[in-house]
């Protein structure tokens, strides 16, 4: 006779803790952090409260916002895509090359988002059509394509001062840099599709459950390979900005961009689990992420201990995750 494994149950106290856990963060809490960190910041980093810094802070923050923007989409789908960084170097690289070929600036400039774009449909349709498992896709991608980028450019940059769209990553308009303008932009439309759309709707129910969502009429491969192509081209769009800030393709561009995306998008409060999350709570995210590493920067903390510090991070934003939905299971 096989014995019968019980899970524990939770105390009562455990339980009522993790049920306010989870609502006080829904409601405040990740703005509370970001707060919290803008004032310690101020107090142990020297002109931090400065506008330029300020401008600084927000133009870094852009790139991996906007790359945040379209993997917040993807874990919503409960789905995850460790290949944005390899995608944005792809697409800066494309956007570059064409640029240096005499392609007109716009159409090299939507040559390579569409590069990315491209790059994420292949990853939703190998995760959509084929129903392999997203983080192998995309590990498998995030390999290939930063070979790409490699074999585009025989491994060296590539330097092009005369950009044509170099406005685009140094740019501003009235005082504000374009790159922040652009950031706005971005969440502007993913807000829209996500709370304002059937699109958004069919994401939602997808994450929550796949298979409920089949039953009820929903195309789930279909809406699973927008979800990846939407966010593809999102990180082509950061890969363009890079590449303009720095007036060059560089074949390693976004290394271990995948991993500050991630963390913003839980620190945000969306769900590793999928089916729960808000695309400005990644913007937030995006911002806590972008202030920590601008104030170790300017605190001369040596870069080894900035890597342990963000990956605490990291581990401290799952690890809230699991307690949400621990906290709402228990209601």
């Amino acid at each position: 006779m096989t014995a019968e494994i019980q899970t524990p149950s939770l105390k009562p106290q455990t339980q009522s803790a993790l049920r306010h856990l989870a609502t006080w963060w829904d409601k405040v809490g990740i703005i509370a952090v970001l707060l919290v960190l803008v004032v310690v910041m101020a107090i142990f980093a020297d002109n931090f409260l400065s506008i330029d810094n300020g401008l600084n802070v927000a133009r870094a923050v852009s790139i991996n916002a906007i790359l945040a923007a379209g993997m917040t989409m993807i874990i919503i789908t409960a789905g995850i895509d460790l290949s944005v960084g390899s995608i944005l170097a792809v697409s800066g690289v494309t956007g570059v090359l064409l640029f240096t070929a005499g392609v007109p600036t716009p159409l090299a400039l939507l040559g390579g988002v569409a590069a990315g774009a491209l790059s994420g449909f292949i990853n939703g349709a190998l995760v959509a059509w084929l129903a392999l498992p997203a983080f192998i896709v995309t590990l498998g991608s995030m390999t290939y394509l930063r070979g790409t980028a490699y074999s585009l450019l025989d491994g060296q940059p590539l330097i092009a001062n005369q950009l044509g769209y170099r406005a685009i990553g140094n740019g501003a308009i009235a005082g504000v840099p374009i790159p922040v303008v652009v950031m706005i932009g971005v969440y502007a439309v993913f807000w829209f599709l996500l709370e304002r759309t059937k699109f958004g709707r069919h994401v939602y129910a997808v994450g929550g459950n796949a298979e409920a969502a089949r039953l009820a009429g929903i195309n789930v491969k279909r809406t699973l390979l927008w979800v990846y192509t939407i966010a593809g081209a999102a990180a082509g769009l950061a890969g363009i900005i890079f590449s303009a800030r720095v007036l060059s393709a560089q074949p390693t561009a976004g290394t271990g961009y995948e991993l500050d995306a991630i963390a913003a998008v839980v620190l945000g409060g969306t769900s590793l689990a999928g089916g729960r999350g808000r695309v400005m709570g990644t913007l937030i995210g995006a911002l806590i992420i972008g202030v920590l590493t601008n104030g170790l920067v300017l605190m001369n903390v040596p870069f080894f201990y900035q890597l342990i510090i963000k990956g605490v991070v990291i581990v401290l934003a799952v690890t809230l995750d699991s307690l949400r939905r621990m906290g709402r299971a228990q209601s």
